[in-house]
């Protein structure tokens, strides 16, 4: 039988989800979610924003931690075939409005905890046509300026028709990945499905890496190299374990110990932290 190449950066959950369904997918906060639920909850948030209007090309911020939902969101916006940009939850408000302009983000995607940052963007010139919020959302009440839903009670309670999916190619735009701005304003790089598939792959096959791998996250979704992590293990079918903070090093060795990662990317500080 041919076997058809990867395309489309959504085709990779789809594979997994079909080949390991039971699998462990992702573990955060202890824990543990299969590449079945990843995909029927992305599958539920896609269907929920293709009937709120998202259209092919259609760009979503996500401000969030490294979290469940953000991965959730990630693969949804990327089977809509709109532009999903992850925004670092470390990102202050004036920056924040920026990216969110620059963009031109329809949907925001957040979580409760960013609430502070989030209301000051609010009460400024914006574009952002609706807001998505994981936990509690009342905190948008003080604003009537842009309607919210519940992220939480979109995957438990959306029911929908099954919406028509867009015709994704791999030249089609996948996501915008903004740089720190630590010397000016942050800039936004243009990624195509074919462009990050083919980072995937290359990545996978210099690493050899194969679906008995077991990766852990300590670096932002919102920096490249953290969301090729992501990319990666959902390609090969690996599972990754997603650390939501660098500073207590001590729960890192912990987790260490206890899932045993094979893969431990980092970048120099979080090595020094370790020797220290």
């Amino acid at each position: 039988m041919i076997q058809i190449p990867q395309r489309l950066l959504g085709e990779a959950l789809l594979k997994s989800a079909k080949k390991h369904p039971s699998k462990i997918a992702i573990i955060v906060k202890e824990k543990k979610y299969s590449y079945s639920q990843l995909y029927k909850e992305a599958e539920t948030l896609a269907q929920y924003l293709i009937s709120a209007g998202i259209k092919k090309g259609d760009r979503i911020a996500i401000y969030m931690d490294n979290s469940w939902p953000c991965i959730v969101s990630i693969y949804g916006i990327t089977i809509t075939g709109a532009v999903f940009i992850v925004i670092n939850p470390q990102t202050k408000a004036d920056k924040l409005q920026y990216i969110l302009f620059d963009s031109s983000s329809k949907i925001l995607i957040t979580s409760e905890n960013h609430k502070k940052e989030l209301l000051q963007v609010l009460q400024e010139p914006h574009q952002i046509q609706h807001i998505i919020v994981s936990g509690n959302n009342s905190f948008l009440d003080q604003t009537d300026q842009v309607p919210s839903s519940s992220y939480d009670e979109i995957i438990k309670n959306y029911k929908a028709l099954k919406n028509e999916q867009p015709n994704i190619i791999p030249n089609d735009l996948a996501a915008l990945i903004y740089t720190s701005g630590s010397t000016g304003f942050p800039k936004g790089v243009m990624m195509t499905h074919l462009s990050m598939v083919f980072t995937t792959w290359s990545l996978v096959e210099y690493l050899r890496l194969d679906v008995k791998e077991r990766i852990i996250l300590l670096l932002p979704l919102a920096f490249d190299y953290g969301l090729y992590q992501l990319l990666m293990s959902v390609t090969i079918g690996g599972t990754l374990i997603v650390e939501q903070s660098v500073v207590f090093m001590a729960s890192i060795y912990k987790k260490m110990q206890k899932y045993k990662p094979t893969i431990f990317p980092g970048v120099p500080t979080i090595y020094a932290m370790m020797i220290d």
